[in-house]
This record gives structure tokens, C-alpha cells and sequence, in this order.
């Protein structure tokens, strides 16, 4: 079955309890009428100050941050557009327990228009106040950077089905063809919208937890540009089912003019 790679609101909840003693959650069995799941099965730890950028929201999905004051996530971790005080973000460590982490909360979400659960997989969460002291991600505005082999990092599960991490994992995987991928998922991507990446071999991938986070590589400038947000797959690092992420190039003006409404 395919699905997200985003919680439910039960786990969600305990995770916003980053302060405990352990972090060994386990994500609950998904309704028969809930798709979901992504964290990274095949990753590493990631450094302090590795990926600066990298941003874990309360309601268990990543994200990166686009500007001081704006998260880019995926569409279907959030609700409709609108004012929402409901997410805390937690920014500037690889350890969701760590003392010096940064929390923020949320004041206004948009998603992207038309978003009905396929394909739109986008949205800016608005900070109640800026973050300073940590790089932001640019994202692609060309199809330059769309193959090639990327990075991925999220706190979600290490494994299927497993719990969320405590420490940020990272990992890399390769760009799979739009025909490949299409042909694996029979039919069900939306090449224009989606980009695929992962081992044919499987044993490394994002997973539950990770839904909203970058996919991203080194651009001309050596400087890290965000390629993909993490969307769905089938299940987590199975042979033959790459992980599918929003293709940024494809929605770069569309997010780059709903940032600016936002302020920036």
C-alpha cells in the first residue's frame, strides 16, 4: 500500500515531548483509510551544525528552513491555509533533547493551492518570531539539479514501522528516471510534479517521520540546494519502490511567490 511518510496525531503528540529521558517511540498501526508513511532506514548520524537548516515540526514531519521566519514542508503534514498557532518547531540541533535547541511556534500555514492529495505536495509555516543564527536552504529554480545523487536527513524511523530517533540521521540516494519509477509504482506518479530517488536493491530510503523534509545535493557553487520535499512511498527502503518527492523545480516560482506573501 502506498503512503505517506508523515504520523498520526497520537504520535505526534508524544513526540512533542522531546525533553524525556528516551526517545523510543513506535508509530501506531495506520487506519485502513489513512495513508501515511516517512525517517531514514540506511542513514548515519548527521553533525552538530552539519545541515543547519534542517527543521523538526511537532506534528511529526521535517522540514527546511527557506527563510528566517518560513518552513518548507509538505502539504500533507499541515491543514488548509490559515492562521495556525498549533506547531512548534524545533530548529539548530541534531538532538531533539539537546539544551541549546530552538523552539519556535507556528502563526499562519499556507498549502498549496489545489492540494487533494495528489501530487501539490508543498507548504511555508510562518514562524511567530525569526530565527537567526542559522543558513536556510535555497531551493532549485532549475531542472539542472534534478539527477545526480542526493542527500537526505530526517528524525523518523530508522527502520519500517519503527520508532523516531532522537539524533538527526542522514543518508544518500540516487535519482531514479520518472519511466523507472513510474513503472514501479504502476502508474501512480505524477512525473511533471514528482521526482523519485532510491537504490533498486532498496535498504536505504526516508520513512515514517520524515514526510516535509529536504532532499537535497550540492549545487555549482558547492553551496547545499534543496532538490525534493519528502512525499510518499511505498512502505520504507523495499527493493523496487524508490522514495517519491515533490519535485521543487517544478513549484519554485509558485513557493517563492507564496513566501513573499508571507513576508519573506
Amino acid at each position: 500500500m502506498v503512503r505517506w511518510r508523515t504520523l498520526t496525531g497520537l504520535l505526534a503528540t508524544a513526540l512533542a515531548a522531546v525533553t524525556a529521558a528516551s526517545l523510543t517511540l513506535t508509530a501506531p498501526a495506520a487506519a485502513a483509510d489513512s495513508p501515511m508513511t516517512p525517517n531514514v532506514v540506511g542513514g548515519t548520524r548527521a553533525a552538530q551544525g552539519e545541515f543547519p537548516f534542517m527543521v523538526r515540526l511537532s506534528m511529526g514531519c521535517g522540514g527546511a528552513l527557506y527563510s528566517p521566519r518560513l518552513v518548507l514542508t509538505a502539504a500533507h503534514c499541515v491543514g488548509s491555509t490559515g492562521t495556525n498557532t498549533s506547531i512548534t518547531a524545533t530548529l539548530g540541533t541534531v538532538d531533539l533533547q539537546s539544551s541549546s535547541r530552538i523552539t519556535v511556534r507556528s502563526n499562519y500555514v499556507y498549502r498549496a493551492p489545489g492540494y487533494n492529495g495528489a501530487g501539490r505536495d508543498w507548504a511555508l509555516i510562518r514562524l511567530a518570531s525569526p530565527v537567526t543564527g542559522l543558513s536556510t536552504l535555497p531551493i532549485t529554480t532549475t531542472t539542472a539539479y534534478d539527477s545526480g545523487t542526493f542527500t537526505v536527513a530526517g528524525w523518523g524511523a530508522a527502520r519500517e514501522g519503527g520508532g523516531q530517533q532522537r539524533y538527526l540521521l542522514k543518508a544518500t540516494v540516487p535519482f531514479v528516471s520518472d519511466s523507472v519509477c513510474n513503472a514501479n509504482y504502476g502508474g501512480d506518479l505524477i512525473p511533471a510534479q514528482e521526482i523519485c530517488a532510491g537504490y533498486a536493491s532498496g535498504g536505504t530510503d526516508t520513512c515514517q517521520g520524515d514526510s516535509g523534509g529536504p532532499m537535497f545535493r550540492r549545487a555549482a557553487n558547492n553551496a547545499w540546494i534543496q532538490v525534493g520535499i519528502v512525499s510518499w512511498g511505498n512502505g520504507c527502503a523495499r527493493p523496487n519502490y524508490p522514495g517519491v518527492y515533490t519535485q521543487v523545480s517544478y513549484f519554485a516560482s509558485s513557493i517563492a511567490s507564496a513566501a513573499a506573501s508571507l513576508g519573506g
